[in-house]
């Protein structure tokens, strides 16, 4: 016999130096919310990642048998769904997380499909998965980071204002990129666009491939033009501090230079970014909900002291530049057109995060307080719900079980849940994935 489609989940916990200490981290508070005989929060230890799902290096686990959502799932494709069962081999497509994050993690990017697949068989020891990575980050405390390429003027600017950024990237590219991109920075013309991202990749790699013993040399001269000039250091009033901060995290390192090619962005709690496979980014401060496909693959070349692999981060990125504002993904009301199943609510507010891929999408419910209530129809694909606030009940059918901060459930598919809120606004985030009624693009 099948298992009731509503149980509750031990997630893992991954310890990384960039994670918040302690009981600052909401990674690790959220795992502590599950009885566990591995796993107490020690008060100076870092805690960066909590990992939901089925993904073989940190599987969930059924609180009470023990068991890894792994072998349920396989065990009970009905769980899936058959047209997710069928199309990801029996597993979930989707790994949800939370970061907290206390200091920069790695300049980044994950590869696409086709990449994954040749990096993995090239080098599995650090490319562990042959998966595309495309991921959306949301909220839940003040965010910060580092995301995609700043629109072409900006750059150029920093270029001319800069002197130690100019001096690494030498003459020649810098010049070239202002010559190449002035007038044409905003263009949509195709050729115009396709000279500005050669001329940005130039640019880019040019930064990357520098010598080490550059620098070296040369951080101390942007760390001093940042200090004395303070607010007005190249024209951007919070980029003096952001330049110290990470050098008192990652002194003299090349990411001190690359943020100046980069969006830096701020998110209030309940923004989102979708960050494409090949996209460039850099997590600063924060804490989020992330949503991705299943995969574990990165590519590192700054703020960090894991592998780093600069000539196929150079090779990879799409080089799109635009404003921070094109990178965030905007929630629409929920049920949305491209869902059959409906919510119904008192009291709450639900919205539907939806990026353009298959993989997954995000329902944040928020109930107001003392007897509100959320009904989330069944869909064709699985689940998983997160507390993040609140206190309350979840129920599928007759099954009723407690939610609070930091507690996991999984919900089967077409099982209709119910979540109640006690005493206080709730706030839950459920990660779904169903099969498509439209096409979406594999990015």
């Amino acid at each position: 016999m099948p298992p009731v489609p509503l149980f509750r989940l031990q997630a893992g916990v991954n310890s990384y130096d960039w994670g918040k200490v302690g009981h600052d981290s909401a990674a690790a508070r959220f795992a502590a919310a599950t009885p566990s005989d591995s796993f107490t929060i020690s008060s100076d230890k870092p805690y960066a990642e909590l990992w939901m799902g089925t993904h073989p290096s940190l599987p969930s686990k059924d609180l009470v048998t023990g068991r890894t959502l792994l072998d349920l799932v396989r065990d009970n494709t009905s769980l899936l769904g058959p047209a997710i069962a069928a199309k990801y081999d029996s597993a979930l497509p989707f790994l949800f997380k939370v970061l907290s994050i206390n200091k920069a993690l790695s300049i980044q990017a994950h590869p696409n499909k086709g990449l994954a697949e040749q990096l993995h068989a090239k080098d599995p020891k650090n490319y562990p998965d042959d998966n595309h990575k495309p991921e959306m980050t949301i909220a839940i405390t003040p965010f910060e980071g580092l995301c995609g390429f700043r629109p072409l003027g900006e750059i150029a600017a920093f270029l001319g204002k800069v002197s130690a950024l100019r001096e690494l990237v030498g003459e020649e590219a810098a010049s070239k990129f202002e010559s190449t991109v002035k007038g044409q920075e905003t263009s949509e013309d195709e050729s115009a666009v396709a000279a500005n991202k050669d001329a940005l990749k130039t640019l880019f790699t040019a930064l990357m491939t520098s010598s080490p013993e550059k620098v070296s040399s040369l951080a101390p001269k942007l760390l001093e033009q940042a200090e004395s000039e303070g607010e007005s250091f190249a024209g951007e009033s919070t980029l003096s501090a952001l330049v110290q901060r990470l050098n008192s995290q990652f002194p003299s390192d090349i990411g001190l230079f690359v943020l100046f090619l980069l969006n830096h962005v701020r998110l209030s709690p309940g923004e989102a970014l979708f960050l494409k496979a090949d996209d460039i980014h850099a997590y600063l401060s924060g804490d989020v909900i992330e949503t991705m496909a299943a995969s574990d693959n990165v590519v590192r070349a700054g703020f960090t002291p894991k592998f780093k692999d600069v000539s196929t981060l150079t090779s990879m990125l799409t080089y799109s530049y635009a404003p921070i504002e094109a990178q965030k993904l905007q929630p629409v009301p929920y049920p949305y057109v491209s869902l059959n199943a409906k919510a119904y609510t008192l009291n709450s507010a639900v919205q539907l995060y939806d990026p353009p891929i298959a993989e997954f999408a995000v329902v944040q419910a928020c109930l107001g307080g003392k007897g509100a209530k959320v009904t989330l129809e069944g869909i064709e694909g699985p689940s998983i719900l997160l507390c993040t606030e609140g206190r309350g009940k979840i129920s599928v059918g007759p099954k009723v079980e407690e939610l609070a901060p930091g507690f996991v459930y999984f919900i089967g598919a077409t099982a209709e849940l119910v979540i109640e809120a006690e005493d206080e606004p709730l706030v839950a985030y459920k990660a779904f994935c169903e099969p498509e009624d439209k096409d979406k693009e594999r990015l």
